[in-house]
C-alpha cells in the first residue's frame, strides 16, 4: 500500500521532469530527477539491472525532508528513473528516510535497510534529531516498511555512543547466509566510529563490535560506512566530517577516507595498515560500492561536497549528481580507481596528437567539447630546463574557464573553477601531490556537460570538480610556462 506521501512525491516528480530537457543534465552521469540529491543509496544489481536510489527531495533544489528517488541502468551509465521508494510517512521516520543500502534476501526480494529520522524538541525551541535504522522490502518497484521498525536503536548501542548521529547503513550477506551491517556513529563528543552489527535473517539484528575507531585522528563524525574485501585485503570507507587539513593528502571539511587492512570476522576486528583520501578535487562524498556480476567492485559517490553546496542556484530546476561508477582495486597498497570500462562504448570520433611542443597557450583542431573522454601524456621539452607549469583548460570562452595545472619542481596538480561562472565564495580550488618523475605524468579527463572528473596515472588518484558554465563554453586549450610535450587523444563520447 503506497502512502499518500509517497504517492503525493511521485506525482510530483513525475509532472515536473517534464519540465526539464535532456540537453539541461549530464549524459552520463546520474542528476536528480527533481529538485535536490545527495548521496547513493542502495547501490546493487538486482533482477538484471542495476539499482541506484539516491538522498532525495523532490520539491525543491535544496536539502529538505529526505525520500528515496530511484532509477536503474543497464550499463551503469545511462539512467532511467522509476518513482520514489520511500518517503518520511511514518512514525519512525516522519522527519527524514537518510542513507542506507539493500541486500537480496533468499525468497527474492529486495531489502533496504535505512535510517529513520525523528525529530525530537530541546529547551529553547531547537530540535535533536533521533536517528535509528529500519527496513523496507520490495521487488524492485515498490516497498514496504517493516511492521517491527525500528530495527536498530539507541538500546543498541556500545557505551557512550550518541543516539543522534548513528546512521547510514550499509548491509551485506554472508558466505554463511547470516548478515552484517556496518553504521556511522560517533561518541557523545563526536568522535567517529564505525559499528558492526550482526542478524541471521535480516530483519533481526544485535550488535557486534566497533569495527573501527578515529581516535581523534580524521575529522568527528564518520558517516556512510562501506566495509568490503579487495585483492586480499579489507576495505573501509567513510566520509569524515569537519575534517582538519593533513598536508595535501586531507582537507578542511567534509572529505573521504579509505582505510586497508585485515578483518577478523571472530572478532568482529579491523586492523588497518594504511589510510588515504579517495577523492583528491572538490566534489565528491559519500561513496558506496558494489560488486558486479562479473566480480567487479565498482564504486559510486555523491558529485558535490556539503561544503559547495550553493555552487548552483537553487532556482534551477535539479541539484546534485552522482559521479562516474569507478572501477576500484588494490594496487601496491593504494586503492586505484579507473572509470568503468563500459565507458569505452561510448567513444566516437576520435582525434590524436603526438608530440605536441607547448612553450604558451595553444589549441588544438579538433579538441573541443563538454562531452569527451581525453588522455593527456605529459613530459619536459628539455629535462635539463624543466618547465615551471602544464595546464588544459576547459569548458572555456573569452570570458569562462576551468582548468587542471601542474608544476613538477612540486609534484602539486591543481583543480581550478574560479573562472567557471560562479557567483559564490566558497571552495574553487584543490591542490594535491601526485607521482611525477623528471616532469612525466599522465591525466584522463572525463567531461559530462557540468563536470570534470580527473584520473591521475592510470587511477593513482582522482580529482573530481562540477561547474555549470554555460554549455556554448566548450574550448580547451594548453599552456605551459616553459617547455612541455604532450601526447593527447580525445574521444567524443556519445
Amino acid at each position: 500500500m503506497i502512502s499518500q506521501a509517497l504517492h503525493k512525491a511521485r506525482k510530483y516528480e513525475e509532472t515536473m521532469e517534464a519540465n526539464i530537457s535532456a540537453a539541461e543534465r549530464p549524459e552520463f552521469h546520474l542528476s536528480a530527477r527533481v529538485g535536490w540529491m545527495n548521496d547513493p543509496n542502495g547501490f546493487s544489481y538486482y533482477n538484471g539491472e542495476y539499482h541506484l536510489f539516491y538522498q532525495y527531495n523532490p520539491y525543491d533544489s535544496v536539502w529538505g525532508p529526505m525520500h528515496w528517488g530511484h532509477a536503474v541502468s543497464k550499463d551503469l551509465l545511462h539512467w532511467n528513473y522509476l518513482p520514489a521508494v520511500l518517503a518520511p510517512d511514518s512514525s519512525f521516520d516522519k522527519d527524514g528516510c537518510f542513507s542506507g543500502s539493500s541486500v537480496e534476501l533468499p525468497d527474492g526480494r529486495q531489502l533496504l535497510m535505512y535510517t529513520g529520522v525523528v525529530k525530537l524538541p530541546q529547551p529553547g525551541g531547537s530540535f535533536k534529531e533521533i536517528q535509528t535504522q529500519c527496513i523496507a522490502v520490495g521487488d524492485g518497484s515498490n516497498y514496504e516498511k517493516y511492521d517491527a521498525n525500528p530495527v536498530l536503536t539507541e538500546k543498541d548501542l556500545p557505551v557512550g555512543g550518541s543516539r543522534y548521529d548513528f546512521r547510514d547503513p550499509k548491509v551485506w550477506k554472508e558466505a554463511d547466509g547470516t548478515y552484517r551491517c556496518v553504521v556511522g556513529n560517533c561518541t557523545t563528543q563526536r568522535d567517529g566510529r564505525i559499528l558492526l552489527f550482526k542478524s541471521t535473517d535480516g530483519f533481526h539484528w544485535e550488535y557486534n563490535s566497533i569495527l573501527a575507531a578515529n581516535n581523534g585522528r580524521f575529522g568527528k563524525m564518520w558517516e556512510c560506512p562501506d566495509f568490503f574485501e579487495l585483492d586480499g585485503k579489507h576495505v573501509l570507507i567513510t566520509s569524515p566530517q569537519d575534517m582538519m587539513p593533513k598536508g595535501f593528502e586531507y582537507h578542511n571539511g567534509n572529505g573521504t577516507l579509505c582505510l586497508i587492512g585485515s578483518y577478523d570476522k571472530e572478532t568482529g576486528s579491523f586492523v588497518e595498515e594504511t589510510d588515504q583520501s579517495i577523492d583528491y578535487g572538490i566534489d565528491f562524498y559519500a561513496p558506496q560500492t558494489i560488486l558486479t556480476p562479473d566480480g567487479r567492485r565498482i564504486m559510486i559517490g555523491w558529485m558535490q561536497n556539503w561544503d559547495t553546496c550553493n555552487l548552483r542556484d537553487p532556482e534551477q530546476p535539479w541539484i546534485g549528481q552522482m559521479s562516474l561508477p569507478r572501477e576500484i582495486s588494490i594496487e601496491n597498497g593504494r586503492l586505484i580507481q579507473r572509470p568503468v570500462h563500459e565507458l569505452e562504448n561510448m567513444r566516437g570520433t576520435e582525434v590524436r596528437y603526438e608530440n605536441v611542443v607547448i612553450t604558451d597557450t595553444i589549441r588544438l583542431d579538433g579538441i573541443h567539447g563538454r562531452k569527451i573522454d581525453m588522455e593527456i601524456s605529459i613530459r619536459p621539452g628539455d629535462e635539463k630546463n624543466m618547465f615551471r607549469k602544464f595546464a588544459v583548460r576547459f569548458a572555456q570562452d573569452d570570458i569562462y574557464r576551468t582548468s587542471v595545472s601542474f608544476r613538477p619542481a612540486e609534484s602539486i596538480i591543481k583543480v581550478d573553477r574560479k573562472f567557471s561562472g560562479s557567483r559564490r565564495a566558497i571552495i574553487h580550488q584543490r591542490r594535491s601531490l601526485v607521482n611525477s618523475t623528471d616532469g612525466k605524468l599522465k591525466l584522463r579527463i572525463i567531461l559530462d556537460r557540468f563536470s570534470a572528473e580527473i584520473f591521475v596515472n592510470d587511477g593513482e588518484q582522482v580529482l573530481t570538480i562540477t561547474f555549470y558554465t554555460d554549455l556554448s563554453a566548450d574550448g580547451i586549450s594548453f599552456y605551459a610556462d616553459g617547455v612541455a610535450v604532450i601526447d593527447v587523444v580525445k574521444y567524443d563520447l556519445i
